[in-house]
């Protein structure tokens, strides 16, 4: 008998999520961002899910874009890093690439490549995020340059913002005050929006949208944000328990004791654990469902197993279902009682994590 640990994905949902995506940012086009195994979800089925309906793909390298041409994928494709060395544009013009250009290299790059068709660009600013993206001092020029050379097609403009997920915060609101400051007459489409925007910043929808983790049904805005309630969780993590226990109060749980049970406790164990990609450091109390009824974590996360709280579950016994996140248990709950992000809970399921599909 296999393992039980697994993650059923909801192809549908990522449909969905999409689609909500489209229809809060309406008349825009959206780029379904499936870098990282599109978020762990699987880049291929989920790119042949949205196939027939995203306007584009982004990616963070050629290799991700190669897997997917290689899969028969025929939709725009964006780097979203862009090239890394200058050897790579004759592959990036093979494969119908566009990327994504943020420094004076790159620019001169493109300028000296000689493809075989058209190289399509978007063109990125650093509007107050300071990671990567030309200075707004530079940006018009370098907009000019792409556009005069012949070898040169489309051209986006484009931007990033680093906390669109503060509400209160006025960051976003000067990074678009910059944005829109530095590109005031250059004709040609602007993206800025990624899903925290989508969501809560309709000013900022442009022309392109670049919806992330939003495709896969958790919400970067607080919880209480409206915008959030319509998505469909993608990814659920299940396994089950493969023994049970009781204690008495006073017995310690787990590698270095840092559970003590208060009272008389009936413990689950389960076989999944953080090489599986289950965060180590989440706290006790982080919730889980066995049977489809939410209980809690108690002692720390061993490498292939975990321990939960059975006391007031008399019923459930060995095999039982448990759900690590998933429609009972969002990853943001296990995100905030593992001081991390659902991104990173995604990406980092494991290969040992067999993924089964739901076709939409």
């Amino acid at each position: 008998m296999s393992r039980p640990a697994r993650a059923m994905i909801d192809l549908g949902a990522i449909r969905h999520n999409y689609l909500l995506a489209k229809a809060l940012a309406p008349g825009t086009r959206a780029v379904a961002i499936v870098k990282a195994d599109a978020y762990g979800h699987g880049a291929i089925p989920v790119a042949r899910t949205l196939a027939g309906v995203a306007d584009a793909f982004g990616v963070a390298c050629l290799e991700e874009a190669a897997q997917l041409r290689d899969a028969g994928i025929q939709t725009p494709i964006l780097l979203l890093e862009g090239p890394f060395e200058p050897a790579e544009l004759p592959d990036i013009d093979a494969l119908s690439l566009t990327s994504v250009i943020h420094t004076a290299e790159q620019i001169h790059w493109i300028l000296d490549a000689r493809p075989a068709r058209k190289l399509h660009t978007w063109l990125k600013m650093d509007s107050g995020m300071h990671r990567v993206g030309l200075d707004p001092a530079d940006y018009r020029d370098a907009y000019n340059r792409l556009a005069r050379c012949p070898h040169v097609g489309d051209i986006v403009l484009m931007t990033h913002f680093a906390r669109a997920d503060e509400l209160q915060c006025d960051s976003t609101a000067r990074q678009l005050t910059c944005f829109s400051e530095h590109t005031a007459g250059l004709p040609a489409p602007r993206s800025l929006a990624n899903s925290a925007a989508v969501m809560a910043w309709p000013d900022t929808h442009g022309d392109w949208t670049r919806p992330g983790i939003m495709l896969y049904g958790a919400t970067p805005l607080p919880p209480q944000h409206p915008a959030g309630t319509d998505l469909r969780p993608a990814m659920h993590l299940q396994s089950a328990l493969i023994s049970i226990r009781e204690l008495a109060a006073g017995e310690p749980i787990g590698y270095g004791a840092r559970f003590i049970c208060e009272r008389p406790t009936r413990v689950g164990v389960v076989a999944l654990g953080y090489a599986d990609g289950y965060p180590r450091h989440a706290r006790d109390g982080t919730p889980l469902a066995v049977n489809g009824e939410v209980t809690r974590l108690i002692g720390r996360v061993s490498m292939d197993m975990l321990t939960v709280d059975l006391t007031d579950m008399p019923a459930a016994r060995i095999g039982d279902p448990v759900e690590l996140w998933g429609p009972t248990i969002p990853a943001n709950h296990v995100a905030a009682a593992s001081d991390t992000i659902a991104y990173q809970l995604f990406t980092g399921v494991s290969r040992r994590v067999p993924l089964h599909y739901r076709s939409p």
